[in-house]
């Protein structure tokens, strides 16, 4: 682990540096705030002592840039005997710990274990945000996404029920689980069915769930997605695709906000909010008869349509940014530069299977290009 100090005494750097290098850490130094600072947002440090009392940039200073620049590392604030009530004002401000001068080994050492476990719990977290939430943003500057995120802004703290259109590979499935992550449901269940991924006899199963019984491999009764759910929300995806039979009792439940397991008379109350992703056109199934239209106008009260990549090109940038930060954070690949020329050259190319298809490629491109990402690589590997 790397360890930043930040102090305008010659002695106490030189003292902590090598303090810490005996016992195997990899140690810089700073004379001022100014210069860590610097430091520390070019690097990535797990640790950094500060000192409260500096020149040109005091601690507290150097505390609120840190927290500005988005650096994450757990701050150390090393204080004198007349700064306590200044280093507590640290503490409010979000550095992990104070260290009275004259420095004690174990207290140092204790802090920096201490610090290390918050910083990697702090790191764990964030993982398993990416797993619940699938680790995506919605990047982009575009007229188009722009219209998008004012639409959910406005929507997403009602309880109205939303249709999301758009062809696949889009994002649809990161605009409902924006809308639930900006609603007031945000701390209650985010349930996901892909109506298309699930058989046609088992549907009502999977969405309404099933007494012990109910059919021959019903062991056990099992509660249904909209159960799962409540309280929450329910994104069902791919909506097109589900039976008829199983749009009848998804509309029983829109109307009534109740439900009977399969194999059950019995009502069960629920309390969902439902979100609902097609990439087909619901008017046309309805005219050939494979939608409802009653549940057509449940579930579309917003619509939210999502532009495909051909129609926000100038995202295509900030998007392969994104997405080479995000793959390599994940896999430990180094980052590359995207040469003009590349870059053009992707913004160029038609995109018929979207943010989907140009993650692939931005992860393609990364393994098999050099030192940076060429003109050569995109001619080579993507058209």
């Amino acid at each position: 682990m790397k360890i930043l100090v930040i102090d305008d005494e010659r002695s106490i750097r030189n003292s902590l540096k090598e303090i810490l290098a005996d016992e195997g850490y990899e140690v810089d130094v700073a004379e001022d705030g100014v210069q860590g600072c610097g430091m520390a947002v070019r690097e990535k440090y797990g640790v950094i002592f500060c000192d409260i009392k500096m020149p040109n940039m005091d601690g507290i200073e150097v505390l609120s840039k840190l927290e500005e620049e988005g650096v994450d590392s757990a701050v150390i604030m090393i204080s004198g005997h007349g700064d306590i009530d200044t280093a507590v004002e640290c503490i409010k401000k979000g550095a992990f710990d104070f260290i009275q001068k004259p420095l004690d080994l174990n207290r140092i050492f204790i802090t920096i274990k201490n610090a290390t476990d918050k910083v990697s719990l702090v790191k764990e977290t964030k993982i398993l945000k990416k797993k619940v939430y699938g680790g995506q943003e919605m990047i982009g500057n575009s007229e188009g996404m722009q219209h998008v995120r004012a639409i959910i802004d406005k929507v997403a703290p009602t309880d109205a029920r939303v249709l999301i259109t758009g062809a696949n590979g889009t994002g649809k499935e990161l605009v409902a689980r924006t809308l639930h992550q900006k609603s007031n449901r945000a701390a209650m269940p985010y349930i996901e069915v892909n109506c298309a991924a699930i058989p046609s006899e088992l549907i009502e199963s999977e969405l309404f769930g099933h007494e012990k019984g109910a059919f021959t491999s019903a062991i056990k009764q099992h509660k249904g997605k909209f159960e799962q759910a409540d309280g929450g929300t329910l994104f069902l995806d791919e909506i097109g695709d589900m039976s008829l039979s199983a749009q009848a009792k998804v509309l029983r439940v829109l109307q009534e906000r109740k439900l009977s397991r399969v194999g059950s008379d019995k009502d069960i109350v629920v309390d969902v909010r439902v979100l609902a992703a097609t990439n087909k056109n619901l008017k046309e199934e309805i005219a050939k008869g494979n939608f409802r239209e009653d549940l057509y106008h449940r579930l579309s009260v917003i619509v939210i349509n999502v532009p495909s990549l051909d129609e926000r090109k100038s995202d295509i940038p900030l998007l392969v940014e994104y997405f080479i930060d995000s793959i390599c954070a994940e896999t430990g690949m180094p980052k590359r530069k995207v040469e003009p020329e590349a870059l053009q050259l992707l913004v160029d190319k038609s995109w018929s299977g979207n943010i989907r298809e140009l993650r692939n490629v931005v992860e393609r491109l990364l393994i098999l290009s050099g030192d940076s990402i060429t003109a050569g690589d995109v001619r080579d590997y993507v058209y």
